[in-house]
């Protein structure tokens, strides 16, 4: 009997699989060149199934060695146009010439090629889908019920996650560490099983990286050059929660069934966004709304009814464009991760399209800022009206956004009116970040609050000498903490000394030396703005000129004889009233120093930089007396 298996079938493995059953044993395989050309190029992009087809042949070589089958390889090797043309089934016609030529059976589990083979008057064997119950996979020995994922590396133990969202540990399985023919022959197995499991899939696949899907294991295959060894990840759900065991549930309900329903879920990584989606997700279709979800990689686990859709043709415009035909009553998409992602969002929510998205945030402002960089913050509240925010597993807190006109707290009090998107916590209905246009920036800016007879109240600064001045360093801790962040930014841009003041908790005011105020400003207020928007804090930059023309006399020294010497910002002034109208010689000690006149109001007046005066405080600080006699 002569066999030519397609390239799906190579690829699958499951022509050794009848071959080690007896079905062909004895008979004789014919590899057509286009299928050795086909796995050889697939292996060069750095594609898992390339290498798996490249080792099933191995193992068919092996066999023919061992006298079980006949092995022979034929046929001619595409041509580079040809090989572009594959998608078209310029590879697949030259496949199917090699079982024409030798009028062999030809074996395939490629429908299309089937059909379009005995359209041609081939003996064609469709190999269908395997259904039914799998034989264990090998990476099943590392999992247990509290295993959240593991790590298989080369020349490196094998390690798991075990634990829930509140107590996770790293665990080392084993002391050998793993060998690169073990990695090989589970990715092998595990791409076997993602094509013939109907609850398997290859979600992604790029030179160096493989991402299967197999019911609810997500698995990143990973070899060079992509990464510096092979290695297989394997991810879990943590746990499986509906929506009735959050706390909040009851006021997530009245939203997602009222008229809220822009919602984001927000959350550093592994704090059970996911999980959440899931529960929205299958509560909102336990009540009879068709839902839909978006997701690149499919991660969700939901019930059949739910259709999970992934990125059309690469991009998720493509999903949403297919999305807005069906029109679903509700989407669930799963994560937002590029500007694209944010974009396909907002079009959607403002064709009338209910959302519920997934990002990613350590803060609740950090999702704000990856909002407002991508849209007009001015419909931000049209796009995104509620924010819920996840950590370790429990929904911390519930924000609205709503739009008013008003001049935003802790900005200078002549800062004019202008539209302000409120962001306030629900449970108490107080504000807690503002999100406002200034000098041409976006900034999302938090607001210092407390609670006063149930108003909000933001800490006023208090002026002292005429400019507002900060609380005692030993007042308030993050207030220093602060104040190194502001001067540290601040220094970024200047040579001279900074002296930073915080005055509220969303208010610094900054002296530097007057030619260093244009360049911390910047172009436009660019440079400062940018500093706003990094720390989350307004600053109020002025000239050092402006901190010193506030202060009064710095210091007066009373001197024997009724001599006075006083310092203020600029001057150094000796009152002798005795002398008034008299030439004088000045001593230190036994050391002349100068000769000046008093003038009619008993002062000689001294620059505060120059040599004489310097030379006076120093003998001052020195303890020499000072003295002057007429001339």
């Amino acid at each position: 009997m002569k066999i030519v298996p397609d390239t799906s079938v190579v690829i699958d493995g499951r022509i050794t699989s009848l071959i080690k059953t007896g079905e062909y044993k004895g008979a004789t395989i014919i590899i057509p060149e286009a299928v050795v050309a086909e796995l050889e190029a697939q292996a060069n992009q750095g594609r898992e199934i390339g290498f798996s087809g490249l080792t099933e042949l191995q193992e068919l070589f092996q066999m023919s060695g061992e006298g079980i089958i006949e092995l022979r390889f034929t046929g001619e090797r595409p041509s580079l146009d040809q090989v572009k043309l594959s998608s078209g089934g310029e590879i697949d016609a030259l496949i199917r010439n090699v079982a024409i030529d030798h009028d062999a059976r030809f074996i395939t589990s490629d429908l299309v090629q089937a059909e379009v083979a005995k359209a041609k008057g081939l003996d064609v064997t469709y190999l269908r889908p395997q259904i039914g119950d799998f034989s264990p996979l090998a990476i099943d020995q590392y999992l247990d019920e509290d295993t959240v994922a593991i790590t298989l590396k080369e020349r490196a133990p094998p390690v798991a996650k075990i634990g829930q969202f509140q107590d996770t540990r790293l665990v080392t399985l084993r002391d050998a560490p793993m060998a690169e023919y073990e990695l090989k022959a589970m990715a092998q197995e595990l791409l076997e099983r993602a094509k013939r499991d109907p609850d398997g899939f290859i979600e992604l696949e790029k030179r160096g990286i493989t991402v299967v899907q197999i019911g609810s294991l997500r698995i990143s295959i990973a070899r060079r050059p992509f990464a510096d060894g092979m290695e297989i990840t394997v991810v879990r759900p943590l746990v499986d929660l509906e929506l009735d065991d959050y706390s909040m549930a009851p006021e997530i309900k009245k939203r997602i069934l009222g008229n809220r329903c822009g919602l984001l879920i927000a959350g550093p990584p592994g704090s059970g966004k996911t999980t959440l989606a899931q529960g929205l997700a299958t509560f909102l279709a336990d009540n009879n709304f068709v839902v839909k979800t978006m997701e690149a990689p499919r991660d969700l686990q939901v019930p059949d009814h739910i259709t999970q859709y992934t990125a059309l043709e690469g991009s998720m415009a493509n999903t949403a464009e297919a999305l807005l035909l069906v029109r679903p009553d509700y989407v669930i998409f799963d994560e937002l991760r590029k500007n694209e992602d944010f974009n396909v969002y907002a079009d959607m929510r403002l064709a009338g399209m209910n959302m519920v998205g997934v990002v990613h945030a350590m803060e609740v402002q950090d999702c704000l800022r990856r909002f407002c960089n991508r849209v007009d913050y001015s419909i931000l509240p049209q796009i995104v009206n509620t924010i819920i925010y996840v950590a370790q597993g429990t929904i911390a807190k519930i924000y609205d956004l709503d739009m008013t006109i008003k001049a935003p707290e802790g900005m200078p009090g002549d800062a004019h009116i202008r539209p302000v998107i409120v962001v306030r916590d629900h449970a108490r209905q107080e504000p807690e970040f503002e999100i406002f246009r200034y000098e041409g920036e976006t900034l999302v800016m938090p607001i210092a609050s407390k609670e006063n007879d149930g108003e909000v109240a933001v800490a006023p600064p208090e002026p002292i000498a005429g400019a507002p001045a900060a609380a005692k360093p030993g007042e308030n801790v993050s207030w220093k903490v602060a104040e190194k962040e502001v001067q540290r930014e601040i220094g970024r841009y200047t040579s001279g000394p900074v002296e930073a003041r915080i005055i509220s908790d969303n208010k610094a005011v900054v002296y530097i030396d007057d030619r260093d105020v244009p360049a911390a400003i910047g172009k436009g207020g660019k440079n400062v703005l940018a500093i706003v928007n990094k720390l989350g804090i307004g600053i109020d930059i002025r000239p050092r000129s402006e901190l010193e023309a506030q202060k009064p006399v710095e210091e007066e020294m009373h001197l024997a004889g009724g001599i006075k010497i006083r310092l203020d910002k600029k001057q150094l002034t000796i009152v002798s009233l005795e002398n008034k109208g008299k030439i004088v010689d000045v001593f230190a000690g036994k050391e002349y120093l100068f000769t000046a006149t008093v003038n009619e109001e008993g002062d000689i007046l001294l620059a505060k930089n120059s040599t004489i005066a310097q030379e006076m405080i120093k003998r001052y600080n020195e303890g020499e007396a000072l003295r002057l006699r007429p001339v």
